[in-house]
């Protein structure tokens, strides 16, 4: 089955979420860029969550979003 990204913003914490599922407990946190955070899965590591601090400060002032691209939101 097909998953989709989801895209959050909150606008009092000022961050963006992205999700290929649910963020739950057991997940594994790591700073994987300059504050941006991954949320693993604890089984196979993938990335599942990310969470893209200061989101309005980077798009405001045009600040490249530099993010690794293999293996990382791999929906299928």
């Amino acid at each position: 089955m097909e998953k989709n990204l989801t895209f959050r913003y909150d606008p009092t914490g000022d961050i963006l979420y992205v999700d290929v599922c649910s963020p739950y407990a057991d997940q594994e946190s790591e700073e994987i860029g300059d504050e941006i955070i991954a949320r693993l899965n604890p089984t196979s590591g993938e990335i599942e969550n990310l969470e893209i601090l200061f989101f309005s400060k980077r798009w405001n002032q045009s600040l490249p979003l530099h993010l690794l691209r293999k293996g990382a939101f791999n929906p299928s």
